[in-house]
């Protein structure tokens, strides 16, 4: 399957399970390839045939604008390396999640979750280390015992009691010895990336420069993309108020650059600001509002953007 089909394959199923999901954006060397919700679940998904493809920089770029966004990060994957992407295990590349589309309909479709991640010398499961130091209490199991059945040390059941992960076999002796369910479901969607110096190491300059240092001394954070529709998330904590934001100097790709965006703003219910050298006679476009270089001043207080686009906002709806 080609990667074009794999996405649309990917978001069909999505759409599926109930999520609002953004359209196909054919733009090449962008760090994602969907967005989608689903009540307060946003996810930043990634689709590659062969997820070895993806490079650290890749990797930083995804992490980066889920972070922006309060998401989580997905890869959707077919194959790593020479082997496939088995059903119902999570792997991880830059400590994204990886899955295959089969695991995805498995957790959305028939709630099935996976229960195995690949790591460093083959597969394993999360155990539920309080069941075990229970079980253990309660018939009278030491650790010695315990640890001749599972075939490991009593530092490794010690290590299991704290959350290790185990060895798909050596968890089903437990389970088996115990009489217990031990093997915890895995949540692929639970990860929720940090800032890195390398997430806010692009190059700014020309209009976005000028843009971002204004938004600063207004009070604003700007947090900068790259490899991405927009070029920013801009916050204004004090107010609450949130907005992706689009800079473009040259007007001629501006409704395509538009459309992208207030589609992607959408899903992510986030508001959408776009912002030109200069203001003509155009003040929105594909439904975002758009605010002029020379419409902000040096030293304006924070509620010039406010004031804009809320001014932008009624004009499209009186128009």
């Amino acid at each position: 399957m080609e990667r074009k089909e794999l996405i649309l394959s990917v978001r069909q199923l999505l759409q599926k399970a109930g999520f609002f999901v953004s359209d196909p954006h054919n733009i090449r060397s962008i760090s994602f390839d969907l967005i989608a919700r689903k009540d307060s679940l946003l996810l930043v998904i990634k689709v590659l045939s062969n997820v070895d493809s993806l490079t650290r920089t890749q990797a930083e770029e995804l992490k980066s604008i889920t972070h922006s966004l309060g998401a989580s990060p997905l890869i959707i994957g077919i194959r790593a390396g020479t082997g496939p992407i088995e059903d119902g295990a999570i792997y991880s590349r830059f400590n994204i999640p990886i899955i295959n589309p089969q695991s995805l309909y498995d957790y959305l479709i028939e709630g099935v979750p996976p229960l195995i991640f690949a790591a460093p010398g083959g597969f394993y499961v999360n155990i539920d280390g309080e069941a075990i130091r229970r079980a253990r209490s309660e018939k009278g199991i030491s650790l010695g015992e315990l640890a001749d059945i599972a075939g490991v040390s009593r530092k490794t059941i010690q290590m299991y009691e704290s959350g290790m992960g185990a060895m798909i076999d050596v968890a089903l002796h437990l389970e088996d010895f115990l009489h217990e369910p031990l093997i915890l479901p895995i949540d692929p969607f639970d990860y929720h990336p940090q800032p890195t110096e390398s997430m806010l190491a692009r190059e700014i300059q020309g209009l976005e420069k000028e843009v971002f240092e204004l938004l600063n001394g207004m009070g604003y954070e700007v947090f900068p993309l790259s490899r991405c529709p927009f070029e920013a998330v801009t916050t204004f904590e004090k107010s609450g108020l949130f907005f992706i934001t689009g800079v473009s100097e040259k007007t001629g790709n501006l409704a395509r650059k538009a459309r992208v965006i207030v589609n992607i703003s959408r899903v992510a219910e986030k508001d959408t600001v776009i912002f030109i050298e200069h203001i003509r006679s155009r003040r929105n476009i594909e439904g975002a509002p758009l605010i002029g270089h020379d419409e902000i001043e040096e030293g304006s207080g924070p509620e010039t953007i406010i004031d804009l686009i809320s001014e932008r906002r009624r004009r499209r709806h009186e128009e």
